[in-house]
């Protein structure tokens, strides 16, 4: 297998560009996932698959040639600068795959779905997919103003859970149909309603606004109403994963009972 040395190479210059351009990721409907656990989730992902680039030292492990060996996609041999210069890893895993956008679509009748308003920490909304996705959301709407959901940073965060949990970019007239005949709640800080107290057996959105600047005027006016998390002592507020993860998680232990 002939390797890749040079950062000038147009295959290596397209995946680097797909790192850091959001434009280019939606024009090219492609992103980049790196590390061997992710190379698991693929297995159940063929269709997504594009092309792998690893570097020898990663093809050294038997263990890690069995994992390529199950993969769909073609391989590519790339230097150890090579790597670094499009891993977005302090110390890059040796492996990293270029991927399709996936074609989302929310189950015809859900009755369990997130909304997120302003989401703009990559870290966050990586963690919020990847909570969402343990919680059995039917999906997440990502209103207008959310970072992009194929940042690197929330890939990387979502831990896999990008694949597995279906999700809609849309507006707010789009959102407001997806949501039609569902009760809407909006977590604030200044609620009187306990989240513990909503019935979460009924159909039911919760919308998780962003931590910079809240829930939008949109957001409210869609919300049946409003529900805060009691917190003890001089707490000022949780950040919007943490918050999401404590509602979601409730609601899922009353529909699981």
């Amino acid at each position: 297998m002939d390797q890749i040395t040079s950062t000038n190479n147009p295959k290596i210059k397209h995946v680097r560009r797909l790192l850091v351009d959001r434009r280019y990721r939606h024009k090219q409907n492609a992103y980049v996932v790196e590390g061997s656990r992710w190379m698991f989730e693929l297995k159940e992902h063929t269709s997504c698959q594009k092309q792998i680039f690893v570097t020898q030292s990663w093809l050294d492990s038997t263990d890690n040639r069995r994992i390529l060996d199950s993969l769909a996609s073609d391989v590519t041999l790339v230097s150890d600068k090579v790597m670094t210069y499009i891993s977005e890893a302090v110390t890059p895993p040796g492996i990293l795959a270029e991927l399709r956008f996936l074609e989302h679509t929310l189950p015809p009748t859900p009755s369990f779905l997130l909304i997120l308003d302003g989401i703009t920490n990559p870290g966050n909304l990586g963690s919020i997919i990847r909570s969402a996705s343990a919680a059995g959301v039917d999906g997440i709407l990502f209103a207008p103003g959310c970072v992009d959901v194929y940042n690197p940073k929330v890939v990387q965060g979502s831990m896999g859970a990008i694949l597995r949990v279906p999700f809609v970019l849309a507006n707010w007239g789009e959102i407001r149909q997806l949501t039609d005949g569902m009760e809407i709640w909006l977590a604030t800080m200044d609620a009187e309603l306990p989240y513990f107290a909503v019935n979460w057996q009924l159909p039911s959105v919760i919308i998780i606004g962003g931590e910079a600047r809240g829930y939008g005027a949109k957001a409210k006016n869609l919300a049946k109403a409003s529900i805060c998390i009691p917190m003890y002592q001089a707490t000022e507020s949780l950040n919007a994963a943490t918050a999401a993860s404590v509602i979601m998680f409730e609601a899922a232990r009353q529909r699981r009972s």
